[in-house]
């Protein structure tokens, strides 16, 4: 959809609600969940080893700037109450890609602490790798509507593809309620897509049964 992206990999607990909540945000282009942060090779749900719960997402700085997926980063955990729960697996966790993401966190938390909210207690480190979580955690919120899986189905040939869409992003943010359909409607039509497919994503999502 853009073709400037940018991708920031963030950990606040369990997954499932952060791939919501940066999802429903416009300018955020993909969510993916997984594993970061860590050493272990080829980690899974129940063989995480030193790696936590993160959500990769991609987004346009034109439309979202970094700093505010920070805010909302910041704004809707606590990293103290996730320190060490469960070992490493929920942890307070920035990955950055780069110096100037790296200056973002800094002005940030500088700003934070100015207004009176403390320096968070979060790991920031630079981005060393992203193993992608098994099928069912992605789009988790989404995926308990039967009825909205068969009707994308129509739109898109595989997991990968579903998981991969901007549409499902917000989707799923819809499905956690963090967003409403109208929101969704409004913006699609803004979308540098074809009128074609952006009339036929409107209709289909305006057919499911949530």
């Amino acid at each position: 959809m853009c073709s400037t992206i940018q991708t920031v990999s963030l950990g606040m607990g369990c997954f499932w609600s952060p791939e919501a909540l940066f999802g429903h945000l416009p300018g955020v282009i993909r969510t993916r969940v997984g594993y970061a942060g860590g050493t272990a090779k080829d980690p899974t749900y129940r063989r995480m080893g030193d790696h936590s719960e993160t959500v990769e997402i991609d987004f346009s700085p034109d439309i979202i700037r970094i700093e505010e997926l920070l805010e909302v980063f910041w704004e809707h955990h606590n990293p103290v109450n996730i320190n060490d729960y469960k070992g490493r697996q929920y942890r307070s966790l920035v990955l950055y890609r780069d110096e100037k993401q790296w200056d973002a966190i800094q002005r940030v938390i500088r700003q934070r602490k100015e207004q009176g909210k403390g320096e968070p207690q979060t790991e920031a480190a630079p981005y060393s790798g992203f193993y992608l979580a098994e099928d069912r955690h992605q789009k988790y919120y989404l995926k308990r509507y039967p009825d909205a899986m068969e009707k994308l189905s129509a739109l898109y040939r595989d997991e990968k593809e579903l998981v991969n869409s901007t549409l499902a992003a917000r989707l799923n943010g819809l499905a956690k309620g963090y967003t409403n359909l109208e929101r969704i409607r409004n913006e699609i039509a803004r979308w540098p897509a074809s009128l074609e497919e952006r009339t036929r994503m409107i209709d289909l999502i305006q057919q499911i049964r949530w």
